[in-house]
């Protein structure tokens, strides 16, 4: 049983604490492909250059997710999170400057990256987890989720409007984005600090074994290793779609504007997904709710392989994409939760989370090399379907302790 002597609005300040840092840091990194096209026209860099330059920024946010959770477990979120913020800012303004391999390289591909994964769901999601009451948790994440499905709405709107300002262009884009890494500062010292008083007291049993014990003994459990390859598929899901999407809408010869405004749609179909999926954490198994959200992904993707590609059925599959994005996430962390306990959850989850990047690292890679070798994305979106279709059967192996529906 677990409780906490904080009042209500309280508990829930804290939440809407971790759902804006997710809105600025998921809304950056779910909108990384609109920079795609500004860059190939505006710079000497090729299409095959920028898609590595974010598939390695996609890589390095999973590595980025165990050792902030690590870090953040042995050290404090503060100090992860500041750090992070500043990584963020200092990375946009590098490209900024640097538009070059290199520069893409290390500006986003470690910098970006590596701050966007510290503001990210392997320490919020763990801070949830151990200090808020058990029967808020799965709302609480579905809200705090929510909010990175908020920022792509807005993220997505913002930049194509910002870059299409003469004055500004993919330049002037960047710098909006290092100031809105600032913000993150205020939220972050009050998650990590004015915090404490929303503790919350759990007689759960907690394990006082090592960190490097528990982690061993995790990738020895069969449950544990069909969860990492799930969420590998679903990483490689994403990152095509939000690297690759914007570029696919451009060669079927439909304005710029229909890229901007699917992002933003799956965006706030997100935001509808995480809280419907937040709500069901907790009364439903998570492999089940998992199952279903590929599930869902399988039946859109072949959808879309026959739909004429116009604008309206953009907005449609788009519509459909958002209600399964970022809603993996909530049931994804509560499962390795339920499995292993929230002492070390954010090192374990983080983990989990390498492994979706591992993923998203292939699909944003792959589609550049499908589209320089093809100039389509045909098969690509092939291989998408395939790998959904086996997540639906991995996360159906998995065997779930049972769960006690919290009261009402």
């Amino acid at each position: 049983m677990t409780h906490s002597h904080a009042p209500r609005w309280q508990l829930w300040l804290f939440v809407l604490a971790a759902a804006f840092i997710l809105m600025v840091t998921i809304g950056m990194r779910m909108t990384l492909g609109l920079f795609v096209r500004p860059l190939v026209n505006d710079t000497a860099l090729s299409i095959a250059e920028v898609s590595l330059a974010i598939a390695v920024t996609q890589l390095m946010w999973g590595v980025s997710q165990p050792l902030s959770g690590a870090l953040s477990d042995r050290f404090g979120a503060w100090r992860v999170l500041w750090m992070g913020s500043l990584m963020l800012a200092a990375g946009w303004l590098l490209v900024s400057f640097m538009p070059t391999q290199f520069g893409l390289l290390v500006g986003m591909g470690l910098l970006v990256a590596w701050g966007m994964g510290a503001g990210s769901w392997s320490i919020l999601m763990s801070l949830i987890a151990n200090r808020l009451p058990e029967r808020m948790r799965g709302l609480a994440s579905g809200v705090a989720n929510a909010g990175g499905s908020f920022g792509q709405f807005v993220f997505a709107p913002m930049l194509q409007w910002l870059m299409s300002l003469p004055q500004l262009g993919w330049r002037g884009a960047m710098w909006v984005l290092a100031a809105w890494a600032v913000l993150i500062l205020p939220a972050a010292r009050w998650l990590s600090h004015g915090a404490h008083k929303v503790q919350a007291a759990s007689h759960a049993p907690h394990t006082h074994e090592p960190m490097a014990r528990v982690v061993r003994q995790a990738f020895r459990n069969r449950n544990y290793i069909l969860l990492h390859l799930g969420f590998a598929t679903c990483g490689f899901h994403v990152a095509f779609l939000a690297t690759h999407l914007p570029n696919e809408i451009a060669l079927c010869g439909l304005p710029v504007s229909v890229a901007s405004t699917s992002l933003a749609i799956v965006g706030i179909a997100n935001l509808v997904g995480s809280l419907v999926v937040g709500w069901c954490v907790g009364r439903w198994r998570n492999k089940s709710i998992l199952a279903v959200l590929y599930a869902v992904r399988v039946v859109l993707i072949t959808a879309y392989l026959f739909m004429p590609r116009t604008d309206v059925n953009f907005y449609i599959f788009a519509a459909g994409l958002g209600l399964t994005w970022l809603a993996t996430v909530p049931p994804t962390a509560a499962l390795t939760g339920r499995l292993f306990g929230t002492r070390y959850l954010a090192t374990l989850f983080g983990l989990t989370l390498l492994s979706h990047q591992i993923g998203g690292f292939l699909g944003a890679y792959l589609g550049g090399k499908a589209i320089m070798a093809f100039n389509d994305y045909g098969w690509m979106w092939h291989a998408d379907l395939v790998l959904a279709a086996l997540a639906v059967v991995l996360h159906l192996m998995i065997r779930e302790p049972n769960i006690q529906t919290p009261a009402s």
